[in-house]
């Protein structure tokens, strides 16, 4: 085939400029001005001034322009040549390289869009963060596209007719101005668009007809069918050359065998570096609009033809994805762009591994890095990679952190090169990203061809960062994004993961969001199981992208604003739940994430107040001041308590000294830290808590729901006290023992009208209703008791008290799992508040439910042999504390340890044949607990010192559990070995050898549950 396509997959083709008889009739469908939602008329028309412009004459025989002579000419083209070629460049004008700014500058003087009336154009798909609109008709279908690669500008319009109407010539010269970047550089047309040339210079721009691409150019244009020069046309824009490029794929398509446009069209291997595509689909031409500003994206188009054979190619083969036994727990990966796609989900639709095409390249994505070395998933491995090569068989690079992956691979006939870095001559790259550095060549690696094997997860950079979202900052998110797939702080269960199957529709972030949309609009219809309870914490994370001046993700916030604006927001009570998968659940996530991103919060109207948002609340008209302890002595994060509650649906600003704005401070509104996204009934918002950095002395941050402030100080701080003033507040009860008095709390629980307060000590903070609190008259003996227990926690643990960070317990009116929930803070339901502030009640019914989360906190990997200690070793602070604080032995503290309970439990496990996969909870407990009523308490106390002080101790269940047998016996000075086999741990031989010179342990009790246990 020579350097054009066969002229049947052009769609029509001109040699000459079109007659006004082949132009649209004077009665045209073009629709001037509007903003690119509204109408509005056309301004009135100056008359065309022709003087300034240094042009020659008509050509012989080309009509003059109707709709020409009565438009506006750009200021810019008012100049001489010379100045037009200026004006054009980046240089010239910085804010030209935003997009609003170069939309501004294509329309131009443009007031309606006469385009050859029988041209059918193609609708065009952008992706990427560099790609917008210019002209959109009315079904929303972009047909005309600007977008930047390297250094270089382009301009791509769906049917090259467009190219040779004169009509349009206002618009073709703000194209060629823009897109030249060289000043005085010619303009080249190639040889198919031969009349472009003559309406360039008949406007007084040196343009010449060029059958090739040459570096002295500063624009080219060419049409989309052009099959030899892809790879010079590229680098001509990546080098910083402007391309105008127009042609239609639905012609081609139908012409041709091969269905798949997008990577197949001429024209889409020069226009996809930039996000800009052909598609099959036919534009229609009834209306167009000219827009005031830049017309939205739309959210869906559609291009599931072309994605299938690569679903089918990675998946060949496979089942399911398998990662039961990987020991990691990947992030779930949001799946948002149009030529993105998901390849492992859970039950939720939660991803964990997904797949996209870029440009002319393709990327695998994996929730965690662990990943690559999962023996099950080796076949999909395989297929990734030789997928990723596409049929190149090139140089497969693997970072040297992820050797073990070249290894899986080898195993499977795949050579590897094992660098530290992407080399020039790699055709796949397999990589954790850890830093922002060479992200542009990365994505210009894939852009241009490359294959791109990313695995990574955010949850564990988002805890190190609090405030900070990991969609906007983490390494792998700056890379990842403009692809279409971004990493989520949200972990998944390591499990299996379904794959999706052919014929049977997936859930996809904006096919479901076209959906909502629809359904918003109609007020009927619906979509798949779990789909909108899906889409709305997609569409939070996905706003928390940052969108400025990268239309991709502003058209979203556009449509999301549009669409909460219309209706008021739902308000999830206990007595009036909102189902989760329904519009109203998808609401209320969406419109946090709306709130965050900065969003006017008058369009975020509730039907009614709830307890987070009351109006009842007036903030002080008056800024308020206090004053915040930012040291911190402890090995994380932590929330300083500042006193003051911030009502709903209000913009606050938090001031701060200079000193403090550069110290990695947060702010955080509200305690209820649970997400709820999951849960198939909401009681409140399933995220009620808004965090961003302090990083200027004076900051203003949105508060859609309302909740306590806190001020968040990072591990180490020594800043001190630092004054704090906020506008938008209220006070609310807080009290701290040793510091506030009996009279000072009567008057807050009667003053503070912030519905929620706290009880501090040194070591314990409890947040409750201040409903709850106005039934407490004096909370110092309360307090008193609770540091006393904090301080047995404290003991047990070998931690030093008072502790370098106080433990939170916060009360909510729904929580993510379980009646409580350890973690920073723990959480539990309103019905435990009167357990938290009765003194009389933990004095005589005990505080095992609390407590027991406090010995979470305390479990420590190097000792925990999860699953099966998880939810017993934290019941030894319960019994510690009981017994030791609260005076309440441990079988009237919890019935499970009732004596006649705990040996019919021994007997029914040694009964069934003693086997550690059913050594778990209150079976695994007892196991502890015999060893404590033999040798008390200190040798636990003195095991947990000496594993605090210990380094490089092992990490899989054998080793630790032979380990904990070595050091409990050197404790005790007694060879436990023969106990704990009868319990079945997998006791070492080198380990029962080594412990052998020990005392036998006569007392063992084990050895009369064996002599008297029936046989089994």
């Amino acid at each position: 085939m020579g350097a054009t396509a066969m002229p049947s997959r052009q769609g029509r083709r001109h040699k000459e400029v079109l007659s006004p008889a082949k132009r649209r009739p004077s009665g045209s469908r073009s629709r001037p001005g509007g903003s690119g939602e509204e109408e509005t008329s056309p301004e009135p028309r100056p008359r065309f001034v022709s003087a300034q412009l240094a042009r020659p004459a008509p050509l012989a025989g080309t009509p003059l322009p109707r709709r020409t002579l009565c438009l506006p000419l750009p200021p810019a083209f008012l100049l001489p040549a010379a100045a037009l070629e200026v004006a054009g460049r980046p240089e010239a004008d910085p804010a030209m390289a935003t997009p609003s700014a170069a939309f501004e500058a294509l329309m131009n003087g443009v007031t309606s869009w006469d385009v050859p009336e029988d041209a059918i154009p193609c609708e065009l798909l952008l992706i990427g963060e560099a790609s917008f609109p210019v002209m959109v008709n009315d079904m929303g279908q972009v047909l005309i596209a600007a977008s930047s690669y390297g250094r270089g500008r382009l301009v791509v319009v769906s049917h090259e007719d467009y190219l040779v109407e004169a009509q349009l010539t206002p618009f073709l010269l703000n194209a060629v101005g823009w897109l030249c970047s060289s000043p005085g550089a010619p303009v080249g047309v190639h040889p198919s668009l031969a009349p472009l040339a003559k309406i360039l210079e008949g406007s007084g721009v040196e343009a010449k007809v060029e059958p090739e691409v040459k570096d002295s150019l500063g624009v080219y244009c060419i049409d989309a069918y052009n099959e030899t020069m892809t790879e010079k046309l590229v680098k001509f824009m990546k080098r910083g050359g402007g391309l105008l490029i127009g042609g239609q794929a639905w012609d081609w398509a139908n012409q041709g065998d091969d269905e798949r446009v997008l990577f197949t069209f001429p024209g889409n291997l020069v226009t996809s570096v930039a996000g800009v595509y052909f598609t099959d689909n036919k534009g229609d031409t009834s209306f167009f609009k000219v827009s005031k500003k830049m017309p939205k994206i739309p959210v869906l188009v559609s291009c599931e033809d072309d994605l299938s054979e690569d679903r089918d190619e990675l998946l060949h083969g496979i089942s399911e994805l398998d990662i039961s036994n990987s020991d990691c727990f990947p992030s779930q990966l949001l799946v948002h762009g149009a030529l993105a796609f998901p390849l492992g989900l859970d039950s939720y639709h939660g991803c964990v591994i997904a797949a996209a095409r870029y440009g002319r390249g393709r990327v695998v994505v994996t929730g965690h890095k662990v990943l690559f070395t999962v023996g099950k998933l080796g076949p999909f491995l395989l297929n990734a990679v030789r997928w990723l090569d596409a049929g190149r068989r090139g140089k497969v690079v693997v970072q040297t952190e992820l050797r073990t992956l070249s290894g899986l691979l080898a195993v499977g006939g795949i050579d590897s090169s094992i660098e530290p870095n992407l080399t020039s001559d790699a055709s796949v790259y397999c990589f954790e990203p850890v830093s922002d550095v060479g992200v542009k060549e990365l994505q210009e690696f894939v852009a241009e061809g490359g294959g791109l094997f990313v695995g990574a997860q955010a949850w564990w950079w988002a805890f190190k960062n609090p405030g900070v979202s990991p969609l906007a900052r983490f390494p792998g998110n700056l890379l990842l994004n403009p692809f279409g797939i971004s990493i989520t702080s949200q972990s998944l269960n390591p499990g299996p993961f379904r794959t999706p199957k052919a014929g049977i529709r997936t859930y996809h972030f904006r096919s479901t969001l076209a959906e909502f949309q629809v359904i918003m609009g109609r007020k009927r219809g619906n979509v798949e199981k779990g789909w909108l309870a899906k889409l709305g914490p997609d569409g939070a994370a996905f706003l928390q992208i940052p969108a400025e001046e990268i239309p991709a993700y502003m058209s979203v916030h556009r449509l999301l604003r549009k669409l909460l604006s219309r209706y008021r927001l739902p308000v999830a009570t206990r007595e009036n739940p909102v189902i989760n998968d329904c519009c109203r659940g998808a609401m209320l996530s969406l419109a946090t994430g709306l709130a965050h991103s900065g969003s006017d919060l008058s369009l975020l109207v509730p039907e009614i107040e709830d307890m987070y948002s009351s109006p009842y609340l007036r903030p002080s008209e008056s800024p308020i001041a206090v004053e915040v302890n930012c040291n911190n002595p402890g090995t994380r994060y932590c929330w300083m308590s500042t006193g003051l509650y911030i009502p709903g649906r209000q913009i606050i600003e938090v001031s701060l000294p200079e000193a403090a704005a550069s110290a990695d401070l947060k702010v955080q509104i509200g305690c209820h830290t649970d997400d709820l996204t999951r849960a198939s009934k909401l009681f409140r918002g399933p995220l009620v808590i808004n965090r961003c950095c302090l990083d200027k002395p004076t900051k203003s941050i949105t508060c859609l729901w309302g909740g306590l402030l806190y001020i968040i100080v990072p591990q180490g701080s020594k800043l001190g006290s630092v004054p704090v003033t906020v506008k938008g507040a209220v006070h609310a009860p807080y009290y701290r023992l040793g510091e506030t008095s009996q009279e000072e709390w009567k008057r807050r629980i009667q003053e503070n009208p912030g519905p929620w307060g706290e009880l501090a000590t040194d070591n314990i903070i409890l947040t409750v209703p201040t409903a709850n609190l106005r039934t407490l008259e004096n909370p110092e003996p309360l307090l008193r008791l609770w540091d006393e227990v904090m301080q047995a926690v404290a003991r047990l643990g070998a931690e030093p008290f008072p502790l370098r960070l106080p433990q939170r317990i916060v009360a909510d009116v729904q929580i993510s799992v379980g009646w409580m929930h350890a973690g920073y803070p723990i959480m539990c339901h309103l019905e435990s508040v009167q357990e938290l502030i009765s003194e009389k009640l933990i004095r005589t019914k005990g505080l095992w439910g609390p407590v027991h989360e406090l010995g979470r906190n305390q479990q420590r990997q190097e000792w925990e042999f999860p699953p099966h200690t998880t939810e017993a070793t934290c019941n030894l602070w319960c019994v510690y504390v009981h017994e030791t604080v609260l005076g309440i032995p441990r079988g009237r503290a919890n019935i499970a340890l009732w004596p006649p309970v705990r040996e019919k439990r021994v007997r029914i496990y040694l009964g069934k044949g003693p086997n550690v996969k059913n050594w778990n909870a209150w079976t695994a407990l007892e196991t502890y607990l015999q060893l404590q009523e033999a040798f008390g308490w200190e040798p636990f106390i003195r095991l947990f010192t000496e594993y605090r002080n210990q380094t490089n101790l092992p990490t899989d269940n054998v080793d630790k559990m032979n380990l904990w047998v070595k050091m409990f016996s050197h404790q005790v000075q007694k060879n436990l070995a023969p106990f704990f086999e009868a319990w079945a741990w997998p006791i070492q031989k080198e380990v029962a050898t080594s412990l052998a010179y020990l005392p036998e342990w006569k007392e063992n009790i084990m050895k009369l549950y064996l002599l008297t246990q029936m046989p089994h």
